[in-house]
């Protein structure tokens, strides 16, 4: 669920990590990502379109969810702060990242490579780069078109394998 939303979103991490039930609109088939990426570091939203697919997974989870539960990804982990077992939003999933790509054979790559073959997948498509960028949440278009150039076979023949998984 969690690497089909990255895919299909293709969100920044911390904005997948802090997606809460409140960010996704399901009637309306979008959802609603943060990042403080732009200019001045303000939390600034953009509005995902949700593939079918995407809308199925995040449905099931949805109903499978905890009570109280906001985040969409929850973590449940032993607050030293806080002194008790608590519940929040992921903030780094590396080692689920490292297992899967050990899992399917693969040399490990970070999950922003698939912000980048996503993107490349969408301009090979003929989207134009200013959807692109829409949806990647680029302020510059320069920064959408080193997204456009930087993927490279090994980013490309690991998306293709993962794809093929079950």
């Amino acid at each position: 669920d969690y690497i089909l939303t990255i895919r299909d979103t293709l969100g920044r991490i911390g904005e997948i990590n802090q997606m809460r039930w409140d960010d996704v609109f399901f009637k309306e088939g979008f959802l609603v990502l943060y990042t403080r990426k732009k200019k001045g570091g303000n939390l600034t939203p953009r509005k995902i379109f949700m593939t079918d697919r995407l809308r199925e997974c995040l449905l099931a989870r949805f109903h499978k969810r905890l009570p109280g539960d906001r985040w969409v990804f929850t973590n449940r982990y032993f607050s030293r702060k806080m002194g008790k077992w608590t519940v929040g939003p992921y903030l780094d999933r590396k080692q689920l990242m490292k297992k899967l790509c050990k899992k399917a054979g693969l040399e490990y790559f970070r999950y922003h490579a698939i912000r980048h073959s996503g993107a490349s997948a969408l301009e090979k498509a003929g989207v134009s780069i200013t959807a692109i960028q829409n949806i990647l949440g680029h302020e510059s278009r320069q920064t959408t078109e080193i997204y456009l150039h930087l993927v490279g076979g090994a980013e490309r023949r690991a998306m293709e394998i993962f794809e093929k998984l079950k």
